[in-house]
């Protein structure tokens, strides 16, 4: 059997298999196009997410409500809380130390970039950044 009668018998398979190059190609295409989808709704979403700012208050209050469950639900010893405890002070203190390079990096790259554009597209570029940071 040659080829082409191959893919012409392929072709006008009404078969439901999967050696069947019409379900393969609808699945291939439903695949890709959902990870496309997906991919697209990832980055509308990350982009347009707000930034949080460098300090982080809720961390602080939020690490006593979690510490307290903690101890509620594992029945905790006082020795395991006040350890627990010290690894959630630790865990604040890692994350508001990234926060403010994070700030920082964004501040050096912002310096930067004004340093190249001209007067008129840094007020273009600042337009662009508070319309960013208003979402």
């Amino acid at each position: 059997m040659s080829i082409s009668t191959r893919i012409e018998s392929a072709i006008h398979d009404t078969r439901p298999s999967w050696n069947n190059p019409r379900i393969l190609a609808v699945l291939l295409l439903v695949f890709v196009g959902g990870a496309l989808a997906g991919a697209l709704a990832l980055k509308v979403r990350w982009t347009g997410a707000p930034r949080p700012s460098a300090s982080v208050p809720w961390l602080e209050s939020d690490k006593v409500l979690y510490l307290e469950n903690l101890k509620r639900e594992l029945d905790l010893t006082p020795e395991q809380s006040q350890k627990i405890e010290q690894v959630l002070d630790d865990l604040v203190m890692f994350y508001q130390n990234l926060q403010t390079q994070m700030d920082d990096l964004r501040a050096q790259g912002k310096k930067r970039i004004l340093q190249v554009l001209t007067e008129e597209q840094k007020k273009k570029f600042e337009k662009r950044l508070d319309k960013f940071r208003s979402k």
